[in-house]
């Protein structure tokens, strides 16, 4: 699975690659064809519960989808920035520091 590919894009090759269709990706996770073409087209956020069926039917880690689809959130909201880079590098320390003190409680 490659990372570097947006959410939607690693679920619609996922199916193609699997040669499913949207009405039969959709009827398996008991969501609509619409809404499944909508997070392919990432238009759509997925639910927690969307990504841990989609892990279940194409066997894939739930993580690695989890990683995904969250790393797709935090890069859009800073794509345009010029300093997403330098973001990214001091958002990463300030998650290591607030792990390291919510261990300590």
């Amino acid at each position: 699975m490659q990372l570097e590919k947006s959410f939607g894009e690693t679920i619609r090759s996922l199916r193609t690659e699997n040669q499913l269709t949207l009405r039969e990706v959709a009827e398996h996770l008991k969501i609509d064809t619409s809404m499944l073409g909508k997070i392919e087209k990432n238009s759509r956020n997925p639910s927690k519960q969307f990504i841990k069926d989609i892990s279940i039917l194409f066997s894939i880690d739930e993580n690695l989808l989890t990683v995904a689809h969250l790393s797709d959130t935090v890069a859009y909201s800073i794509l345009e920035e010029e300093l997403a880079t330098e973001v990214l590098k001091v958002a990463e320390e300030k998650i290591n520091y607030y792990n390291k003190n919510k261990a300590k409680k």
